[in-house]
This record gives structure tokens, sequence and C-alpha cells, in this order.
């Protein structure tokens, strides 16, 4: 899976060549630059904050060090250093949530992981009948109940399932509906409260499922989340289908938070650790071309 990330940002490079050009350069003037970056859909404000200090003329080096700057935030590695580990997985609806499950199940059950999921998406009929069939294709157990039954309630069960079973990792679904946030907040609220009656630990992680096609607009998704229930880390989906790879230096530096994986196409194995470094020189080289 080695270049997976650069290969995502394919859109984001074409967009950016469609402002500094496609020849090969070893400086870039600041204007073009600060168009270019715009385009690839970092928030205004940061880019100010990125050009502020450059010289007129940039050098992919220059650049390349007010870039590592922004992913100044706590190292992306997930420790599975207790049993069961409980996760749960919040966003939006239609961010890929359900199908980002099933690629860490499928993550996990290759690293000699047992894994249970947790139906507690019950707003939506739909969710459960999807993480269903994950759970049916990877050959996981999962915990589930009609739709409109309680979250809580789904989530206990499945902490106190994984703990009676000696199951190593519990991945809970979470609702997303974001139309009425008050509801929203205090659901998870609640679904976090009872997690820790099932085990005083849990959850372990709650990781945050962003949508990479709405781009910097999915800033404001993220902060509602994190007011509501605190979010430990980051999960980007569908990068590769949008010109919009530059929103995830907003989405750090407004939130603080590191990007566990990324996510594309439907197959289980379509996920991959995160690699900042790589993430910026795929940018990199979208500006001062291969």
């Amino acid at each position: 899976m080695f270049g997976f990330i650069k290969k995502s940002l394919n859109k984001t490079k074409e967009a950016i060549k469609s402002v500094v050009g496609i020849e090969k350069r070893e400086k870039i003037p600041k204007d073009l630059l600060e168009e270019a970056l715009i385009e690839a859909d970092i928030d205004y404000d940061l880019v100010e904050k990125i050009i502020d200090k450059l010289p007129k003329e940039v050098t992919k080096e220059k650049l390349k060090k007010e870039l590592d700057k922004i992913f100044a935030v706590p190292d992306a590695k997930i420790e599975i250093n207790d049993k069961p580990f409980a996760m749960l997985i919040i966003g939006v609806n239609g961010a890929g949530k359900t199908t980002t499950i099933a690629k860490l199940a499928f993550k996990f059950k290759n690293e000699g992981k047992s894994v249970i999921l947790g139906a507690a998406d019950t707003f939506r009929a739909a969710a459960i009948e999807q993480l269903s069939r994950w759970a049916e294709i990877l050959d996981i157990p999962i915990v589930k109940t009609k739709q409109n039954h309680d979250p809580a309630a789904v989530t206990y069960d499945t902490i106190a399932s994984a703990k009676a079973k000696g199951i190593d990792i519990a991945l809970i679904d979470t609702a997303g509906r974001l139309h009425n946030k008050i509801n929203l907040q205090n659901e998870l609220k609640k679904i976090v409260t009872v997690a820790k009656k099932a085990y005083e630990n849990a959850p372990h992680k709650i990781l945050l499922i962003i949508d990479g096609t709405q781009g910097s607009s999915a800033v404001n998704q993220a902060k509602i989340f994190n007011e509501s229930v605190g979010v430990d880390g980051i999960i980007i989906t569908k990068l590769d289908g949008t010109a919009k790879g530059g929103s995830l230096f907003t989405i750090v530096n407004e939130l603080k938070l590191p990007i566990y994986f990324v996510g594309v196409g439907e197959k289980p194995e379509n996920l991959v650790e995160f690699d900042k470094d790589e993430f910026i020189e795929g940018m990199l080289e979208g500006l001062y071309s291969e």
C-alpha cells in the first residue's frame, strides 16, 4: 500500500497544477503559491499564516517546513493496550462511517485480534442492515437491535459481550444526524456514560469519520462532535474522490487532532495509516511537479 496517500491526492494535485502550471520549478512566487493553496481548499486564514514568513520566491524546502508545523499534533497510533478495547465511531450520515468500521474490523482481524461490532446507529434501519452484512462478510459477531431502540443499551451490550467472551476489540457505530444537534449531543454523551458502566475504561478511543469530499466545510461538523464527547482522532474517507485534499491542513489546524487513517474505495482492505510526510510530499509534488 506504499504510495497510497500520494495517489489519493491526484485530483488535488491536478487542481494545484491548474494554478501553478505543470512545468518543474524550484521556486514559486508567493502570490501564485497563495492562489494554489486556496485552490486545494486550505482555509484562507491558514494560507495567510503559512505564507506570512516566506520570501517572495518560495522553495519546496521552505514551504515544507511551514506545512510540517501544522501537523504538530499528538501521535496517531492506536495501541490496543486493554481488553476489551472499545472504540466509538462517530460522524455524520453519508461520511462512510459504517464502511470504515468494516475496514477497521478487517484490519484488526488480520492482525490476529478478535472483534465484535455494535450497531448503535439505531436511528437508521439501513445502518443496522449494512453493518450486519459486513459482520457476515467478515465472519465476526455483531450486537444489534431494532430501529429506534436505545443506542446506549446496544453500546452497553456490545462492550459487556466483548468482556464476557474475551474479545479484544469492540467497534461501535453511532448515529450521525446533525439537524438537531442538541439531541445528537445528548445521545452521544449518554452512550459514553453507559459505555463506562459496561467497562470503566471504555470508550478507549472516539474516532471521527470525515468525508474528504466535503473539504474544509467539515470542520464545523467536527467541532460539534468534539464539543459533545471529545474526539481522540480522525479518519478521512474518499480522499481520492476530491480536489480538496488541502482541507486536511485546515482540519488538523482547527481541531488539533491527529489523523489516524485514510480510507479509499469500498473494499475492506482500502484503509491505510495516515503518513503526514507522504501527504505533505504529495502536495508539494503538485506544486513543484514530480
